[in-house]
């Protein structure tokens, strides 16, 4: 696995079957259609939203925070409190089947930065969410101050906590979070260096 940059400011993370890249704006109708994928929006409630509000985040937020995370990085700063939104694609097809992003859980104690991730429904069971979530951990640990990551997967939700548990989080407490049930995991950079 390993991280490069290229001119354009574009961050790619390869992976064995996957690239994390981030978002682009040709990538607003597939993400638009990822979010309202029951499979996904029932575990990410608020994101299937009208295609104008997707691209309006997509514009306004997601690729200029992206930038700006990816900006400091370079210049050795600290990310602080900046959400990085990438996009999970196919090396062998390019097609866009997910994403993987870290940004601040204001819910959970500090230190608070999670991963999150979603796959779409015909790509699910075939190791994807484990190399994604495997490369942005890698790319954090190894390219910034980030010390400590959290993860949570509703106790429902039985491939999101086996991806979890897969990349060696450990289980922290169950949680609840708007009414709902979750299994809190942590993973520390001391001990990811040390696998």
């Amino acid at each position: 696995m390993q991280s490069k940059d290229t001119i354009n400011n574009r961050l790619s993370i390869a992976c064995e079957d996957i690239i994390l890249r981030e978002y682009r704006l040709s990538d607003l109708e597939r993400i638009h259609e990822l979010t309202w994928q029951p499979e996904i929006h029932g575990y990410l409630p608020g994101w299937n939203v009208p295609k104008e509000v997707r691209q309006d985040w997509l514009i306004n937020y997601e690729i200029p925070t992206n930038n700006e995370f990816i900006q400091r990085v370079q210049e050795g700063k600290h990310v602080e409190e900046l959400i990085l939104r990438l996009g999970i694609v196919l090396k062998e097809t390019g097609e866009l089947i997910g994403w993987c992003c870290s940004g601040i859980k204001d819910e959970l104690p500090n230190p608070n930065r999670e991963i999150m991730y979603a796959i779409s429904k015909e790509h699910r069971n075939r190791g994807y969410a484990s190399q994604a979530v495997r490369g942005i951990i890698q790319y954090l640990f190894e390219n910034t101050e980030v010390e400590h990551l959290n993860a949570i997967a509703l106790l429902e939700n039985e491939s999101s906590n086996k991806v979890i548990l897969k990349n060696q989080f450990l289980f922290i407490d169950e949680i609840e979070i708007e009414e709902e049930k979750y299994n809190h995991y942590q993973l520390r950079k001391e001990d990811w260096l040390n696998l």
